[in-house]
């Protein structure tokens, strides 16, 4: 007798920088969310597809929620959190081992009732002391009722089968969304994107402020290379210098970084151009938002 298929979605939410996007990528098995040091790095609803046998898990992977709503990016951040939640059979809380700030605490009443709460602990392998998780543990479930806590790390992909098995308990019986092959339901273009604003953080991030985006202006796939054309948005004037360094050095490590990772997951060569445009202002307007393919 074939066993009846289970699919949902499953929501990863947290505070900034508690490694939502590594997790994700851990528990799919593929990057498909970009990862830095810095906080506020996701911005985008990412689906993430990973199917095991009779069981699709759909995990949506969110912006960390802003408890400072400072402009229309945190907002739009916000709202994409908020929708999220509104949406999915599962909530996957990630907190940080050991830690649990104001930040933590102000999520809790947006969980929302129905879905099934698990609490992940991640970044366990960073503690010194794995008896502290007990007093931990009893201070949060003292302020929620989780239906279960995992302790794992994203980043040494520990624990992820105990997760996963806690989240199946809570995924519906239905048929799959997506093919069983999908990682995710992102086009490659947007990847592509993702990956060059990852580098940008990671090597200019500390000097260069969130006021900065990528958009693909040219993709063709005709002959031997994929040829891609990429448009780095500042918001000012100053951001350019930073972003090129001393005699474009940081331009030409961001995009030969960048097309390594983008040849790999399209598994073809690739040539990539990345230039950047001055358009002041944009991450404080919706609009300028909208046309840059923000939701």
């Amino acid at each position: 007798m074939t066993e009846p298929t289970r699919c949902g979605l499953v929501a990863i939410v947290g505070r900034p920088n508690v490694g939502k996007s590594t997790l994700l990528n851990a528990l799919i098995g593929s990057k498909i969310s970009i990862v830095s040091r810095k906080a506020q790095t996701t911005r985008h609803r990412i689906h993430g597809v990973l199917t095991q046998d009779a069981t699709q898990f759909v995990f949506v992977d969110t912006p960390g929620f802003q408890t400072r709503h400072g402009g229309a990016m945190n907002r739009m951040m916000n709202r994409v959190v908020t929708q999220a939640l509104g949406e999915v059979d599962v909530v996957v809380m990630v907190v940080e081992a050991g830690k649990w700030s104001p930040g933590d605490a102000q999520l809790l009443p947006l969980l929302p009732q129905g879905p099934r709460h698990i609490l992940a602990i991640n970044k366990t392998d960073l503690l010194k002391d794995r008896n502290a998780l007990f007093p931990y543990v009893e201070r949060i479930a003292a302020q929620h009722a989780f239906d279960a806590v995992v302790p794992v790390s994203a980043a040494r992909n520990r624990q992820l089968e105990p997760l996963l098995a806690e989240i199946a308990q809570g995924l519906p019986a239905g048929e799959f969304m997506f093919e069983e092959d999908a990682l995710t339901d992102r086009p490659v273009r947007f990847l592509a994107a993702e990956l060059i604003r990852e580098k940008i953080f990671r090597l200019v991030g500390d000097e260069l402020p969130y006021g900065c985006t990528v958009v693909i202006e040219a993709w063709d796939e005709q002959g031997p290379q994929v040829r891609i054309n990429a448009c780095v948005v500042v918001e000012r004037d100053s951001h350019r210098p930073i972003l090129l360094g001393a005699g474009g050095q940081h331009m030409k490590r961001i995009a030969t970084e960048a097309r390594q990772e983008i040849a790999q997951l399209l598994d073809r060569p690739v040539h990539l151009e990345v230039y950047i445009k001055v358009r002041k202002g944009w991450s404080e307007r919706e609009s300028s938002l909208r046309d840059l393919g923000y939701e």
